[in-house]
């Protein structure tokens, strides 16, 4: 006799669309087996090829001031702590350059919400980099922060956008969404983005013909119900724009926050969420491994549960290290940790094109 969720896992393995309720009762099983084998299958029905992708790029934070004051973020300063920054462009061109010395074609550009920071402060800062750097991707900007440059600089989202975009804004990072219910957003960030606000910049960001990424940060305050709704509004949009390339989902890390005292979760339910997302997000073509909250063997792992990305080589991060998680790694290991899952390993840049 064939049990409920199996019925659901061959749904889904067919190509048919899952329903929230479907969805749901995914996230509540625990045969984590036989959620990753389902996953596995509709990675492969999405990415025939006996390939799986990575790419090399870095973070770089412009500043650690930040109004926001979120509940889970070890990161942030306010503008009279003694270790609190602007980037200067030496700095910047500093990073960027070895950046390109590695190999890398992009960075991922975010920031606090700095309260004094304006419009033409950021399109300054792009138009320096593109004419020192015409090659290098700027994935910046994460929907809270474009809020945030609106706010402070009296403008609305389409105007920001466009002149970012003008500037020299290549893609948009998908960070900041956390849980898309507001309930759990009043929690853990009371003075960031809405939900809808959230969903809304990406969506005039995609009607602009911009591209980026979507994210879930789970673990912390939220529900199943809470993490279905998240995957539920992403895929509407999606279905609506097409403009999201991939998904990335990672646990809350708890270390040195203010929400330091709840538990972390583990690999068990992080490679859960990962094949859930790919068994319900049948509009997303990528799905990215986070190996950078939960270290290199569960992150090849992931490519057996749904991800058909190994994520960026990340020659700095510094948001996930300021609460205490600090995995890092080569492109060498990287090549060789896909090539031991399987699969040939190739670069790509941020709108997963195969590079080389």
């Amino acid at each position: 006799m064939t049990s409920p969720i199996s019925e659901i896992l061959g749904n889904a393995i067919s190509g048919r669309r899952l329903t929230p309720e479907e969805g749901l009762a995914l996230l509540g099983s625990h045969d984590l087996a036989a959620l990753g084998r389902a996953a596995d299958a509709v990675a492969r029905r999405l990415h025939p090829a006996t390939l799986r992708t990575y790419n090399i790029d870095r973070n770089i934070n412009y500043t650690n001031i930040c109004t926001s004051g979120c509940r889970f973020c070890a990161f942030s300063r306010k503008q009279d702590d003694p270790d609190a920054y602007v980037i200067q462009r030496d700095e910047l061109h500093r990073k960027i350059e070895e950046t390109i010395g590695l190999g890398g074609d992009q960075i991922l550009l975010q920031g606090g919400m700095h309260p004094e920071l304006k419009i033409d402060w950021y399109e300054s800062l792009l138009r320096d980099i593109k004419r020192c750097f015409p090659r290098i991707n700027v994935h910046g900007f994460s929907p809270p922060e474009i809020d945030h440059i609106a706010a402070v600089s009296g403008l609305e989202i389409p105007d920001v956008l466009r002149r970012l975009k003008e500037a020299g804004l290549g893609s948009l990072p998908g960070g900041g969404a956390e849980i898309l219910v507001d309930r759990v957003r009043r929690e853990v960030s009371p003075c960031k983005t809405s939900a809808d606000r959230w969903l809304e910049i990406c969506r005039a960001w995609h009607a602009l013909g911009g591209r980026g990424s979507a994210t879930m940060m789970f673990g912390h305050l939220e529900t199943l119900d809470d993490r279905m709704e998240h995957l539920e509004r992403l895929r509407r949009l999606q279905d609506e724009t097409g403009g999201f390339t991939a998904f990335i989902c990672w646990p809350f890390q708890p270390g040195n926050t203010a929400l330091a005292d709840l538990p972390k979760a583990g690999a068990f339910e992080y490679l859960k969420m990962l094949a859930v997302a790919r068994l319900y997000l049948d509009n997303f073509a990528n799905l990215q491994a986070s190996w950078v909250t939960q270290g290199l063997a569960v992150g090849q792992l992931a490519l057996r549960f749904g991800a058909n990305d190994f994520g960026s080589l990340l020659i700095e991060e510094n948001v996930v290290a300021a609460a205490g998680t600090s995995f890092r790694t080569t492109e060498g290991e990287i090549r060789r940790l896909i090539s031991e899952a399987g699969y040939a390993p190739r670069r790509r840049n941020v709108f997963y094109e195969l590079l080389g």
